[in-house]
């Protein structure tokens, strides 16, 4: 390695298989922005601001699935990662943070831009190094599994060198998971021909996707799909409808979690339900729940091929007729509330598969779009950035995940979009033909509208809870040059994207909302 703080912690980076870096300029980090920019082979992304820069860098990890450098200056700058840190953590993605600080004298001074950075992000790093300004250090993120994000915090003196970066010409060895054993699961799956077991399907990875659903198909058991584990449209009369609902009504003998932590309701009722045996099978390895349950750490698809032809067991409990019962009454009410919520998230996914990616904002979008999304036609990919169930840095991650692809669409909440005004900045960089962001605007959180514990408040707790506003999304599409189409009826809908962004917005109409939810739910 060479000598300086800052060629160890970019040569570091190189080494970990790391190409693409998301820089924040300042002062302090002058010498890693400019050695990244003067090098050859790397892709460099800019930002003005630290939050949605990581958010942006985590996007471009889930596009890649490599490493990805997000580099800031010293101070609060550094703070500004954590909420993508976090993130990262939970969706098990291998997102670098390389900070620059003021040399360590300065620690616990109150001097300008000078705070505590080693260990800001706590345990939700797998690791940290701390170049302060000693001798070279040796094995610099050398323990670094690639499954966590890592922090390289580095000193720099005002007057630092500009180091010269070389990519490493060795083959970079990519980090992989610990082999997943499959004797739990076929003893899981052991005789549930009559007590019946029910798939809870979360996010899938591209390449886990084929894989899981031929196994699906073998089960013949049903199956709670999200719209993220891409396979909620080709799964036939295996997904269930209202699966939450039509569990709750006729709860499984056990339940198989296959993914990321599932969206639905019937996945939190688990936590009282402790007869109901719970498997999960998760590339990240964490539970999702906070009772007693067993976790299978591994890519699906490697799972389920290593367990061999899984037994046929089927619809034990006939769960499909209680699925078709609430298909055909939702089919009913979106025909009766044409400009509601739902039929209009309804109709939006039918001109989303014009596109070649949707990517859903939490929180209710996603959940809508899970229930109301037409069926008949897959969209090649669907994503969430569901690691902590956030909603800040969404519009940033997309913009990361699709950069430099044609028909990307989004589709979020009106709180997620004013969580992230600067995401836009990126446009010019991330580019694509046919960007569609829709954002549904039901003036404020509307989830909450839905928690029974939460009726009957008065109007100003109403609006308290929901962080009730007044916006439109008008002046902020043409403030970064997007076109922009509202959308306040079902007869209205007609999109048309083109070479310039679109946005949008979508005004449901709140009364015919309100009677489709209170149907709904009796």
């Amino acid at each position: 390695m060479s000598g300086t703080g800052a060629a160890q912690a970019l040569e570091a980076c190189l080494k970990c298989g790391a190409r693409e870096f998301v820089v924040c300029a300042g002062a302090r980090n002058a010498p890693l922005v400019l050695a990244i920019a003067r090098a050859g082979g790397l892709r460099v992304w800019n930002h003005f601001e630290e939050r949605g820069a990581g958010f942006f860098a985590l996007g471009r990890v889930r596009a890649t699935g490599q490493p990805v450098v997000v580099v800031t200056t010293s101070g609060t700058a550094v703070a500004e990662l954590l909420p993508a840190v976090i993130e990262a953590h939970y969706q098990g993605r291998p997102l670098l943070v390389v900070s620059a600080d003021r040399p360590p004298d300065y620690r616990g001074s109150g001097a300008p831009q000078a705070i505590e950075q080693v260990g800001i992000f706590g345990d939700y790093v797998e690791g940290r190094d701390d170049l302060s300004g000693g001798e070279e250090e040796l094995g610099l993120i050398g323990k670094w599994s690639g499954l966590r994000p890592w922090h390289v915090n580095v000193c720099l003196e005002e007057a630092e060198e500009i180091p010269e970066l070389k990519l490493p010409v060795e083959p970079v060895e990519r980090p992989r998971g610990p082999r997943a054993g499959v004797l739990e699961l076929i003893d899981f799956l052991e005789g549930e021909r009559f007590r019946g077991v029910v798939v809870l399907l979360g996010g899938l990875e591209q390449e886990e996707r084929e894989g899981t659903l031929h196994f699906l198909r073998d089960l013949g058991v049903p199956v709670i799909a999200d719209a993220t584990s891409g396979l909620r449209e080709v799964l036939g009369k295996l997904a269930l409808t209202d699966g939450d609902r039509v569990c709750r009504s006729q709860r499984p003998g056990k339940v198989l979690r296959l993914g990321e932590v599932p969206i639905g309701r019937f996945w939190r009722d688990l936590e009282n339900l402790p007869q109901v045996e719970v498997l999960s099978v998760t590339r990240t390895g964490f539970s999702g729940l906070a009772r007693s349950s067993t976790v299978i750490r591994g890519l699906v698809h490697e799972v389920v091929k290593g367990m061999g032809e899984p037994p046929a067991i089927g619809d034990v409990l006939d769960l499909e007729r209680g699925s078709a019962k609430r298909r055909g009454l939702l089919e009913e009410l979106l025909d009766r509330y044409p400009d509601s919520e739902p039929t209009l998230v309804r109709e939006l996914s039918t001109f989303a598969t014009m596109g070649k990616s949707v990517f859903l904002g939490n929180s209710l979008p996603v959940r809508e779009w899970n229930l109301c999304a037409q069926g008949a036609l897959p969209i090649a990919e669907v994503q969430a950035s569901r690691g902590a169930n956030g909603i800040d840095g969404q519009l940033s991650t997309w913009m990361g995940a699709s950069a430099g692809q044609a028909g990307a669409w989004g589709v979020f909440g009106d709180l997620t979009v004013l969580s992230d005004l600067a995401a836009p900045a990126f446009l010019e960089q991330a580019g694509g033909e046919g960007r569609v962001l829709a954002v549904i605007n039901n003036a404020g959180g509307r989830i909450f509208d839905r928690l029974p514990r939460l009726r009957g408040l008065s109007a100003r707790e109403q609006d308290l809870m929901a962080n009730a506003h007044g916006q439109n999304f008008g002046d902020w599409a043409a403030m970064w040059g997007m076109n922009h189409l509202v959308v306040s009826d079902r007869d209205g809908f007609e999109v048309e994207p083109g070479s310039v962004p679109l946005v949008v917005e979508i005004r449901p109409d709140e009364k015919q909302t309100a009677e489709f939810w209170n149907t709904w739910e009796e």
